[in-house]
C-alpha cells in the first residue's frame, strides 16, 4: 500500500509539472495564423535532357460551371458526373499554367498568363528571370494566354522572339479584339509564324489542334527518346471536358471541331502513354490519359517524370 501511494504521488507530481509546458505548447501553436489553401507556384520535371517547368500564373474560383461546361447535357447528367468525381457543381477552381521548357540552349515560355505580374512572380519563384526567356510561344490568342505579353507599353520579355500559328494570327487579325490589338500586334515584327508540323526549336514541334480557336496549337516536346505534349486548351477541365470530350464548352469557338480535336489528341495520348500538360488542369498540370468506356480519364502525374 505504501509503495502504491508513493507511485501515485510521484505520478501526480510529474503530471502537474507537465501541465504548464503543455499549456505553453498549445498556446504557441494557436498563434500560427490560418493561411487558407495554397500551393507552390512551380513544378519542375525532367524530359530527357530538358527541364520542363509548369508555373502557376493564377488561380481563381468560378461560379456556375454548368454555364461553361457541358452545355449540351442536362442538369441531372452534369450533377451525376460531378458527384461521381467528388467535385461541386456550384463552383469550379480555374488554374492558369504557362510552361517553361529549358532545352539547355534556349529557354522557351509557352503562353503568358492573365497578367505580367502573376506570370513573372511564378517565373521568378521557379528561378528564371524575364530577360532569360529566348522564345515566347503563343498557343492561341485568348486573354488568359496573352495577358502577360506586355508590361505597360513595354514587352515583358525584352530579349525574346515570338512564335505562334499562322492560322491563329490571321484569324485574330480580322477581329476587333482589344487584347490582341494591344498585346500581340505590337510584337508582330518579332514573330515567326508556323503551321502544323512547324518547328519552334530543336525538339519542339507544332501540332494543329483547331476548334477551341481557329488556329489553336498544341506542341510535342521530345528529348532523348522521351515525349510530352503541351496541350494548352484542347481540354479545359479534367472531368467536364477531358473525361467527356463531346460535352460542349462555352469558350470553344467551333464546338464540333473542338470535340473532334479532343478525341483525336486524347486517343493519341492514351494509346501511346504520352504525358501532357494541360493549361487548365489542376496544378501542377502534368498528367496522363486512359480510355474509359466511351470517354477518357485523367491520371495526375505523381513521380514518373522525376525518374
Amino acid at each position: 500500500m505504501r509503495n502504491s501511494l508513493k507511485m501515485s504521488r510521484r505520478s501526480a507530481l510529474a503530471g502537474a509539472a507537465a501541465l504548464p509546458l503543455a499549456a505553453m505548447a498549445t498556446s504557441a501553436r494557436a498563434e500560427a495564423p490560418i493561411m487558407g489553401a495554397g500551393s507552390a507556384p512551380f513544378r519542375r520535371v525532367s524530359l530527357g535532357g530538358y527541364d520542363v517547368t509548369t508555373i502557376l500564373a493564377g488561380t481563381r474560383p468560378v461560379e456556375a460551371p454548368h454555364d461553361i461546361f457541358g452545355l449540351n447535357v442536362d442538369h441531372e447528367t452534369f450533377e451525376s458526373v460531378s458527384r461521381a468525381a467528388h467535385i461541386p457543381t456550384e463552383v469550379a477552381q480555374f488554374f492558369f499554367t504557362p510552361t517553361v521548357v529549358n532545352t539547355g540552349s534556349e529557354l522557351v515560355l509557352f503562353d503568358t498568363g492573365l497578367s505580367a505580374e502573376g506570370t513573372l512572380a511564378a517565373l521568378q519563384a521557379a528561378g528564371y528571370a524575364a530577360d532569360q526567356v529566348d522564345i515566347v510561344v503563343l498557343t492561341h490568342m485568348h486573354g488568359d494566354h496573352i495577358g502577360g505579353l506586355m508590361t505597360g507599353d513595354a514587352p515583358t520579355f525584352p530579349n525574346a522572339r515570338y512564335v505562334t500559328g499562322q492560322v491563329e494570327f490571321d484569324a485574330w487579325s480580322e477581329m476587333d479584339n482589344e487584347g490582341f490589338n494591344t498585346k500581340v500586334k505590337p510584337l508582330a515584327e518579332q514573330m515567326t509564324f508556323l503551321d502544323d508540323g512547324g518547328s519552334v526549336a530543336s525538339g519542339i514541334t507544332a501540332m494543329a489542334a483547331f476548334g477551341h480557336t481557329p488556329g489553336h496549337m498544341a506542341y510535342m516536346i521530345e528529348s532523348d527518346g522521351r515525349q510530352l505534349v503541351l496541350g494548352a486548351d484542347f481540354a479545359n477541365h479534367y472531368v467536364w471536358s477531358l473525361a467527356h470530350p463531346d460535352w460542349e464548352v462555352k469558350f470553344d469557338q467551333d464546338k464540333a471541331a473542338a470535340a473532334a480535336t479532343r478525341r483525336r489528341l486524347l486517343d493519341m495520348l492514351a494509346t501511346d502513354g504520352i504525358p501532357f500538360v494541360g493549361y487548365h488542369m489542376p496544378f501542377p498540370a502534368f498528367g496522363y490519359v486512359e480510355t474509359r468506356e466511351d470517354g477518357f480519364a485523367y491520371l495526375p502525374h505523381s513521380y514518373q517524370l522525376m525518374l
